[in-house]
């Protein structure tokens, strides 16, 4: 597996990388890396419009269309990595994967409970993304598509490709100003995909609020015990690059990522992990999670 270390999603601010470029020469090579993910990586901004929810609500929500799709076109690969057949969708599913979309916008998602509305954006997350890289494909990454506005943007996660109750989102403010600064779990790393080899896998099921808790400890496991969301090299720790980018999410220490890595590693990488103290270094895989 290739392993590229890279900024994740984000428009670098001018500014910004001039501090860079002055404060970076003084670190060494490792350190500069680790320095620049850190930087640039999206930080959890509050929106409060969308920090409204109903207890009370009974509704929900159907997923099923975006469930039979994963199901037709999601492959488990041997190596434990999940790749979409995305050469073989047909353009009957594609329409049917851009209704579903169409019609999670149109609904008053702030209307909904809580968990309703957890199940709601991660699916709506994936889903979209997944119907971005359909848009632009073929593409040996989604670093490909360049559609972000901004002379820095890379990706498409800065672009507004939905509209919500009147409001213009983008999968970026899905990830850093909804979910993540509203729900405050780390686990979301693990159920939202960016349609590359490097990061957790996208689900062969659609999101459910009735079980979303396992869901998501199902999903944290299966990255924690995958070689590349941690492994050993030497007898040195080396572990995904989203524990870098978004280290304040999984705890503001090596000791502390390394203890939330335990609670979800199976022995003997469990053992390993509780006599281990210290992160070398991290990695990533950007290429396309595309099947054979």
């Amino acid at each position: 597996m290739d392993i590229i270390h890279s900024p994740p999603h984000h428009p670098l601010p001018r500014l910004s990388l001039l501090m860079a470029a002055l404060l970076l020469p003084l670190l060494s090579s490792m350190a500069q890396a680790n320095a620049l993910e850190r930087l640039f990586a999206p930080k959890a901004e509050h929106w409060a419009y969308w920090d409204s929810s109903d207890p009370e609500a009974t509704q929900q929500i159907d997923h099923s269309g975006w469930g039979r799709f994963l199901g037709q076109y999601v492959l488990q690969g041997e190596d434990g990595i999940n790749r979409v057949r995305y050469s073989q969708v047909s353009d009957a599913d594609r329409q049917q994967l851009e209704r579903y979309i169409s019609a999670l916008e149109q609904l008053p998602i702030r209307s909904y409970n809580a968990e309703q509305q957890l199940a709601y954006w991660i699916n709506l997350y994936n889903a979209v993304t997944i119907d971005t890289v359909l848009q632009h494909y073929p593409v040996e990454s989604i670093r490909d598509i360049d559609i972000s506005p901004g002379f820095f943007a890379d990706g498409p996660w800065g672009k507004k490709l939905l509209s919500i109750e009147g409001q213009q989102v983008s999968l970026n403010d899905i990830e850093h100003r909804i979910l993540r600064p509203i729900w405050q779990d780390p686990r979301l790393h693990y159920a939202l995909n960016c349609a590359s080899l490097g990061c957790p896998n996208l689900s062969t099921s659609a999101y459910n609020a009735d079980n979303i808790e396992l869901q998501l400890d199902q999903a944290a496991t299966t990255f924690v015990n995958n070689p590349r969301g941690v492994s050993f090299t030497d007898g040195k720790l080396y572990v995904s690059s989203i524990y870098s980018w978004f280290r304040d999410d999984f705890g503001k220490s090596d000791s502390a990522v390394i203890d939330h890595l335990q609670r979800y590693a199976a022995a003997p990488l469990k053992d390993t992990l509780a006599d281990t103290t210290r992160i070398a270094g991290d990695r990533y895989n950007w290429s396309l999670n595309d099947a054979p």
